[in-house]
């Protein structure tokens, strides 16, 4: 992962109505707020100019409003609401590492304070879309659409819709396949998860193994991420065989390098 520069915030004090108890939620009680966003700060160090960074004291009272606006039993839940909410208020924060401190617990023993630390960033993925089903370019279309619109989720590229010949060796209707680029605070399984769940709005039906369908959306890239699970597999297994995958992938981001071959994806298209 990039290496950023860091804006600390530190023991932001306030009053909020967090918390598992009826008096918790009712009264309200003090709440103690640190947060570490990551940044590129070069270019505001350059040049002395606010615009080009985050401005430390609006993310304090987006902070402090968010959390006085909102109510949530559990920290964990405060601690995650607040870190995607402020990624996606300040567009120049990459990550945040979050700690949220209760004063206050009552757990009936002397203590300083409890507290729920995290950190989450922005993660580069690239998708893969296909169809041959109906109106092919519409379920495209609709995937980009959801996606863009879905929380914790920003399309940033989508290559050119490209006409294929189908994979595998089944009889059938031509494709329309295409890639984009997106950014997402979603964790694979989450973004899986999203992936079906868009198919499914397609009537996506899994009845033959690379058979025709209205639309197959497939997580191609996360990050450098190399992972296998009964799920899910990334980087996808057959994504350096597939020309109808390289073609558009290699239109939006050809410098991208696989993290298990160490090749780009336009030497891996230009080797297939």
């Amino acid at each position: 992962m990039k290496k950023y520069d860091e804006i600390h915030i530190e023991n932001l004090q306030f009053f909020a109505n967090h918390g598992v108890f009826s008096e918790e939620t009712a009264l309200g009680q003090k709440f103690v707020v640190s947060a570490v966003l990551y940044s590129d700060l070069q270019s505001a160090g350059r040049s002395d100019d606010l615009t080009e960074s985050t401005h430390y004291g609006e993310v304090s009272q987006f902070m402090v409003g968010f959390l006085q606006e909102h109510t949530y039993k559990l920290i964990e839940a405060a601690a995650e609401q607040l870190a995607w909410a402020v990624l996606e208020a300040f567009p120049l924060v990459r990550g945040i590492s979050l700690e949220i401190k209760k004063p206050w617990a009552p757990v009936k023993l002397p203590l300083d304070y409890v507290s729920v630390k995290i950190t989450r960033f922005w993660h580069r993925c690239y998708i893969a879309l296909g169809s041959n089903l109906g109106d092919k370019k519409g379920y495209l279309d609709m995937a980009v659409s959801r996606l863009s619109q879905s929380e914790g989720c920003r399309v940033k590229k989508v290559a050119d819709y490209i006409v294929t010949e189908p994979y595998g060796g089944v009889e059938q209707d031509d494709f329309l396949n295409s890639c984009l680029e997106l950014e997402t605070l979603l964790s694979p399984a989450e973004l899986l998860t999203l992936l079906h769940e868009i198919e499914a709005a397609a009537d996506r039906k899994r009845e033959i193994h690379w058979g025709p369908r209205t639309l197959d959306l497939d997580i191609l890239l996360y990050d450098d991420l190399v992972m296998d699970s009964e799920a899910l597999t990334i980087p996808h297994v057959e994504m350096h065989k597939r020309d109808f995958v390289l073609t558009p992938l290699a239109q939006i981001a050809p410098w991208v390098r696989h993290p298990v071959f160490g090749k780009t994806i336009k030497a891996l298209k230009e080797e297939l």
